[in-house]
């Protein structure tokens, strides 16, 4: 079920302080990537990703990020 803009808003807010834990490089989302998003949400109940390369792109990656964790719509950062 994705997230309304309030529940966006809320997330943001608490994850503002909090310091990247996966950050996704010029390979993009490759299964290693994939494998320490899914460590780092078993450890973690809200964690932020960092897209070092295609910024252009990010939307994307986030959305299938999400995806291929099964957590969320991607649309929060």
């Amino acid at each position: 079920m994705p997230l309304n803009a309030a529940q966006k808003r809320f997330l943001r807010s608490k994850a503002h302080h909090l310091k990247p834990v996966v950050m996704v490089g010029q390979h993009g989302l490759n299964e290693n990537v994939l494998n320490e998003l899914d460590i780092a949400l078993d450890a973690h109940e809200l964690i932020k990703v960092r897209f070092v390369d295609d910024k252009e792109r990010r939307r994307e990656l986030a959305a299938e990020a999400a995806e291929a964790a099964g957590k969320g719509d991607g649309q929060g950062y």
